[in-house]
């Protein structure tokens, strides 16, 4: 698709450092002759539609994830028409990963913690909002920001330099960037597609070695446990509590050079279902595993939720941390990633799986030696699905950087698609939407982390 492009044939030092050499008959401006801040509040509730920004995207929010962190009165939001380009301006300094800016495709009210932004007559607002989308892909905006915690307001960014080419070229490549991202987009989706199949595959292989063990002639007996049906004569089913020590943190004083010392990576990082979290002084050198307390993660399954943590690692306090009296710590691993913790979470604002509701749980346990031909026999048999997953995801991974770059380069005048887009084939009105509908740049779904108590101190 790129290959037809070319660079512009007169350039020009743009005067900024990172933009570099722009095309020659493009303008240099500030932001603020391309954008202006809204800012209209929802004053006497004339709009009760709450939208939030989920990684790049501004989502209509469900009624029920109205709850918890929420301000008294919605009149505090500010109201956001179609095309507006909202930036999250909060928190620069301590979170560098998370996509900053969406486009509003619905009517609604959004947290005035964040900058709601339309274009100007020199700018159209598609080119509009993938100017700033670029500089938010290639984390240019962390450059800017006031305060402790580094957040951004409108005056801010006034002087940031903005390129504009005319009103034809900006739509050519809109044009250009649109068609691309669909394509992208659609092999994303089918790709994701393909990782689902695998990890179906491999979750049957796991299930039923953990389960029925790796004699399809054995006789089976009743668990007297739903979810786990009839299991080998041999084996016990029995609480978690009688398998699984379940440790406390071990919480250790840091000075400040061993807390710089974290930064080296010397040391792991691990939190509830494996996600890399931020953490203080929870300390352990062993070969644990680690289950997720946050209910959320268990239900939706978006991760991991049975992680092997080996070595020197910290670890966050939202994680059960579970060590075998004895046993197999692959086998119990697996056992306890075919789980549905449904039945066991409590809570609804803050749904959480308890340390007695876990440690209450009932597994399947054949004997010590049978663990370990169950963890040899699953890891030699889903390798080769492993492996395949491993590749698709890296070549989503590519996917995502070429979309990346696409943009940026398009935007900042590297690429000259004013031939190419005016050849482009209709585009694909017909495609349907759940096709497009993938998250381009995270694998994660959900709000953004932060938005909920953003929104509640607006």
């Amino acid at each position: 698709m790129i290959h037809a492009l070319t660079p512009y044939p007169a350039m020009k030092d743009s005067g900024v450092p990172w933009l570099g050499q722009v095309p020659e008959h493009w303008d240099v401006v500030p932001a603020l002759a391309a954008y202006k801040s809204r800012g209209i509040k929802n004053t006497g509730m004339v709009e009760k539609t709450v939208l939030s920004l989920s990684y790049g995207r501004i989502v209509i929010k469900p009624e029920e994830k109205l709850r918890g962190l929420v301000p008294e009165s919605f009149e505090t939001y500010q109201i956001v028409e179609p095309g507006n380009i909202i930036v999250r301006t909060t928190d620069l300094q301590n979170d560098k990963n998370s996509l900053r800016i969406g486009h509003a495709k619905d009517r609604g009210i959004i947290t005035s913690a964040y900058l709601c932004l339309e274009t100007t007559d020199r700018v159209l607002n598609e080119f509009g909002y993938q100017y700033l989308n670029a500089y938010d892909l290639l984390k240019i905006i962390y450059g800017y920001g006031s305060g402790l915690r580094q957040n951004l307001d409108f005056k801010d960014i006034r002087r940031m330099p903005v390129l504009v080419p005319s009103h034809d070229e900006q739509a050519a490549i809109v044009r250009y960037l649109d068609y691309a991202d669909r394509r992208i987009r659609r092999t994303i989706a089918a790709k994701q597609k393909l990782i689902k199949l695998l990890q179906e595959q491999k979750q049957v292989i796991i299930h039923q070695a953990v389960t029925r063990g790796l004699d399809p002639d054995v006789k089976l007996k009743p668990s007297g446990v739903e979810w786990l049906g009839n299991v080998p004569e041999g084996w016990k089913v029995k609480r978690l509590k009688a398998e699984m020590y379940n440790l406390n943190p071990v919480r250790v004083p840091l000075s400040s050079t061993e807390r710089g010392r974290m930064t080296t990576r010397e040391y792991d990082y691990y939190g509830a279902s494996g996600i890399i979290d931020k953490v203080d002084d929870y300390l352990f050198d062993d070969d644990l595993l680690l289950i997720a307390e946050d209910g959320a993660n268990l239900v939706l399954r978006n991760l991991p939720l049975a992680v092997i943590a080996r070595g020197k690692f910290w670890v966050n306090n939202h994680a059960h941390i579970l060590k075998p009296i004895e046993g197999k710590l692959e086998y119990f691993a697996a056992v306890l990633e075919q789980i549905n913790y449904l039945p066991w979470i409590t809570g609804s604002a803050q749904p959480k799986l308890t340390r007695d509701r876990l440690m209450a749980v009932k597994i399947p346990v054949p004997p010590v030696d049978e663990q370990e031909a169950i963890t040899e026999a699953i890891s030699n048999t889903t390798l080769p699905l492993s492996s395949a997953i491993q590749r698709t995801q890296q070549e989503i991974s590519l996917l995502r950087e070429y979309r990346t770059r696409l943009i940026a380069d398009l935007v900042t005048g590297k690429l000259d698609v004013r031939g190419v887009a005016a050849q482009l084939p209709e585009l694909d009105a017909a495609l349907p939407e759940e096709e497009l509908d993938v998250e381009i740049d995270t694998d994660l779904e959900g709000d953004e982390p932060e938005t909920e108590a953003a929104e509640a101190l607006a």
